[in-house]
């Protein structure tokens, strides 16, 4: 069974999200140390984090942050600042996604178990995916280029194998996210272009700087 921890503050969202997804079968658990979140993600061990930005003592930067130094866990932030700069940084401080407040229970299971099912269900007949010398492993989602192995994020790597899937052929902004997110309706496409500009970083970093190519007004291509 897959666990959801509930980082909210307050107590009427969180136990309205925490009886929606257990309608669904999973466990949960709403965090109460605010304090301290660490400790209580370590007992737990979740498989996915909703995680507040306003909460007491510590904002949710912070312990996304301190969650990202132990652990890959899907983080999903939730909050009314929905403002272009806020969803740039939760992306650029390791989220996964990000909900505006108020919002639709049912989207939010939607994406929670987009989330689960691309993150621990994936499977491919393909063992690696290799470009120019550039090899993605399927198997842990890394990256490796002349000996160096590159740690890329979930989302980095669902765009390098969509990417490298489609070598030579311009995949579109909308397909890449309806890939990434299993929709297109609720998601701001600044998440994408972050998503995006963080992996090219990554791969000029090891000498690959024009490896990932933009064809304006239509999308990305490799190759």
């Amino acid at each position: 069974m897959y666990k959801i921890l509930i980082v909210e503050d307050d107590e009427a969202i969180a136990q309205a999200m925490r009886r929606q997804i257990a309608l669904w079968g999973l466990e949960t658990r709403c965090a109460r140390n605010f304090q301290d979140i660490m400790s209580e993600f370590r007992e737990f061990e979740p498989h996915l984090v909703l995680l507040d930005i306003m909460l007491p003592f510590y904002g949710g930067y912070h312990w996304c942050a301190e969650i990202r130094k132990i652990s890959k866990v899907p983080i999903v932030f939730i909050s009314s600042a929905s403002d272009n700069m806020n969803i740039v940084m939760a992306m650029n401080m390791g989220g996964d996604d990000f909900i505006s407040k108020p919002f639709d229970l049912n989207v939010l299971m939607a994406k929670i178990q987009a989330i689960l099912r691309r993150t621990y269900d994936f499977t491919s007949p393909a063992e690696t995916l290799e470009h120019d010398g550039a090899v993605l492993n399927l198997s842990d989602a890394s990256l490796s280029y002349r000996g160096e192995r590159i740690e890329l994020s979930r989302n980095e790597y669902r765009i390098m194998q969509m990417l490298l899937e489609n070598k030579g052929q311009v995949v579109s902004r909308d397909t890449l996210m309806q890939r990434l997110w299993e929709t297109d309706s609720f998601v701001d496409e600044n998440t994408l272009t972050v998503n995006v500009t963080r992996l090219r970083k990554k791969l000029a970093d090891v000498g690959l700087e024009e490896f990932i190519a933009t064809r304006k007004g239509l999308g990305y291509v490799i190759g």
